[in-house]
């Protein structure tokens, strides 16, 4: 179903934008075949016309987006606030907060790197300390720890002893092979220090060649190692890598210095934790990141290849600022020129954002100063004085109003006359609409009745009635006629001249709902328009004999109460006036001592709250049932106060009528 709204944006589409959404819903379409695996003709260029239809389309409802934005005074005043104000605020805290990221990640980055760097450097040194004396060393020793100083010269042991205290697993290989000074690449001439990977785990390595003798000294690097390494920092892991192959999967290859790797062994500490926080200020650090140079060897062939290692850390800001503070100037210059790069973007958009502010505060006050300059004018009583329109917003259509306002007042003022004349007119047909209703209630045995109808504006659509056949007899009539005001006050009266004339012409003859339903639908059909109708609920009543015939020709169905049962009359047929030839059927029951028949048109259970939701049936149902002892005037009473406080508000969308007639051994 199209809607209303939906055809009105189709007719402000121009032909260019027309295509442009064609194309893209026969892209769409497109698409869903190849999910379906159909691959249709000419799909390449479909997709070329549709990427251009996007951007135009983008465009498009960017320009209109911006304009809408741009129209109302409010908005144009957010925004001014929003470049002067806000922006470079926000602009300079994004700023801050970046580079204290950047810069602290960094510092503890830098911390970690070089306790570990320190630690490498121990090993280097005592590998070249026990190279220095090599010649000492019995020739077929291979492994020597410094757990057994009895294998150790003796001007070494005190040396050793005091490395020792510092790193408690060093340990010795007086015959390396010298591969890592070859392969690794020395530092300085026959001297080698890093991280080494092998199939063993992580090892701290100094290796140094002296003459003919090359010592090898390595550490490995274990939880309770790394519990000694950078203790002011949080908790610390290593992660290593190894070299991938064509074999492991491509989502888990890592990208890092144009080569490919695979993360390996994960080791951390297993006590620290991160500190508590010293002040609101001290924000944690957290996955700091710093990448160590690092050789593998292979397990298969021992070829030693480059395969990185990454130290990965928490802290607080203040740990490192107590620690490191002065060493800020160490930075990397590639963030350093990150950060003036960022700054220099903030200082353009700043400026950016004032002059814009500017501007559209000049053109705000501009516009309010000449609506005001007119003003004087009016009051003065000049009404030929014009405002400058120039741009085509939400100033320069205030200005356009205004102009329009000063050469018409005239003809607003006539106009006012005639609305004032029409109302008195619409006041006069409310007095003789009044007069439509009963002026009384019928007096019968065994009934009580009472009724109300409250109009949504001057005059009603709705229609009650009451008619007396005989002494026992009483006909009860309710039509809701389609529409509102004038028009349907008019049909309403001609309701009650038909219904009045088919029911009293002879008194004496027990007519059949029915049959009264089908004449004033043929009335109605012959004597006004095909887009005119209405609802209509007619019954009779017999007090003798306690029944009760009636026809609901596409009325909201009455109840009838007895104690907590509720009955809905839903016999009937449509609406009257549509078809000439409908049928109607009638509906009998027999009514119990103590009954209570309750009528009302749909403008009693269709008023919404502030959610929007109907008060309903269900709800007028409960107070009539709370209500079901109550006499007649009370229970119309409680039903139009029920129905008005649900909607909250003196405005009413439809008419109000109800009817309420206690039916059996009731009190008058």
């Amino acid at each position: 179903m199209v809607t209303p709204s939906f055809r009105k944006l189709l007719r402000r589409l121009n032909p260019i934008d027309r295509i442009a959404v064609s194309l893209v819903a026969l892209y769409a379409l497109v698409w869903i075949a190849q999910l379906a695996g159909y691959e249709p003709p000419l799909a390449g260029l479909i997709a070329f016309f549709f990427f251009l239809s996007l951007s135009y389309l983008v465009f498009r409802i960017g320009g209109w987006a911006r304009m809408r934005l741009m129209w109302s005074l409010r908005n144009r005043l957010i925004m001014a606030y929003l470049f002067i104000a806000v922006a470079p605020l926000l602009m300079l805290l994004i700023m801050i907060v970046l580079s204290a990221r950047i810069l602290y990640s960094q510092l503890g980055g830098y911390l970690l790197v070089e306790d570990l760097q320190k630690k490498v450097e121990e090993v280097s040194d005592a590998a070249d300390t026990v190279a220095s004396a090599a010649a000492m060393f019995p020739p077929d020793s291979r492994k020597v720890t410094v757990q057994t100083p009895n294998q150790l010269p003796v001007e070494l042991e005190a040396h050793l002893a005091t490395i020792s205290a510092g790193l408690p697993e060093l340990e010795f290989d007086l015959h390396a092979d010298g591969r890592l000074i070859q392969e690794a690449g020395a530092q300085r001439a026959g001297h080698y220090e890093g991280l080494v990977q092998t199939a063993d785990g992580v090892w701290l390595v100094g290796e140094v060649a002296r003459g003919r003798a090359i010592v090898r000294a390595r550490v490995p690097v274990t939880p309770q190692f790394l519990e000694s390494v950078a203790t002011f920092l949080g908790p610390i892991q290593i992660r290593t890598t190894r070299p991938a192959s064509s074999s492991d999967p491509s989502g888990s290859v890592i990208n890092i210095g144009g080569g490919q790797f695979l993360a390996a062994e994960k080791i951390e500490t297993r006590k620290r934790k991160l500190a508590s926080a010293m002040h609101w200020y001290d924000f944690q650090i957290k996955d700091g990141i710093a990448n160590i140079d690092s050789v593998r060897e292979d397990s298969a062939t021992h070829t030693l290849v480059p395969s990185p290692v990454f130290a990965i850390y928490s802290a607080r800001l203040t740990q490192i600022n107590a620690k490191l503070f002065s060493s800020l100037g160490d930075l990397s210059n590639t963030y350093v020129e990150l950060l003036l790069f960022v700054g220099l973007v903030f200082l353009v958009l700043e400026a950016g954002a004032l002059v814009t502010g500017i501007v559209l505060t000049r053109t705000i006050t501009r516009s309010v100063g000449d609506l005001y300059t007119a003003t004087q004018y009016v009051r003065a009583g000049d009404f030929s004085h014009r405002v400058r329109v120039e741009r085509a917003d939400q100033l320069g259509a205030l200005g356009e109003s205004f102009n329009a306002m000063s050469s018409s007042i005239d003809s607003l003022v006539e106009e006012q006359r005639k609305r004032q004349r029409l109302e008195n007119e619409i006041s006069i047909a409310h007095e003789v609409q009044s007069q439509l209703f009963p002026r009384s209630l019928p007096a019968l045995p065994g009934i009580q009745l009472a009724a109300f109808c409250k109009p949504a504006r001057g005059v009603s659509g709705d229609y009650y009635d009451f008619l007396p056949l005989g002494n026992s007899r009483l006909a009860i009539a309710l039509a809701d006629i389609s529409g509102k005001g004038i028009s349907a006050a008019l049909l309403m009266a001609s309701v009650q001249a038909a219904l009045r004339s088919h029911l009293l012409l002879d008194t004496n003859v027990a007519p059949n709902a029915s049959e009264v339903v089908n004449r004033i639908n043929r009335h109605l059909y012959l004597n006004t328009a095909e887009d005119r109708f209405a609802t209509f609920f007619f019954a009779i009543y017999d007090s003798s004999t306690r029944l009760l015939r009636y026809t609901n020709a596409g009325h909201v169905p009455p109840m009838c109460i007895c104690k907590e049962r509720i009955q809905t009359l839903e016999t009937g047929g449509t609406v009257v006036g549509v078809f000439e030839d409908a049928v109607y059927e009638e509906g009998l029951m027999e009514v119990s001592p103590g009954s209570t028949l309750v009528v009302y048109s749909d403008g009693l259970v269709e008023p919404e709250n502030v959610y929007g939701e109907e008060f309903g049936m269900g709800r007028l149902q409960d107070v009539a049932l709370r209500h079901q002892q109550s006499s007649a005037d009370s229970m119309v009473s409680a039903l139009l106060v029920a129905a008005e406080e649900w909607a909250g508000t003196a405005e009413q969308a439809d008419d109000m009528t109800v009817i309420v007639a206690r039916l059996g051994d009731h009190s008058r």
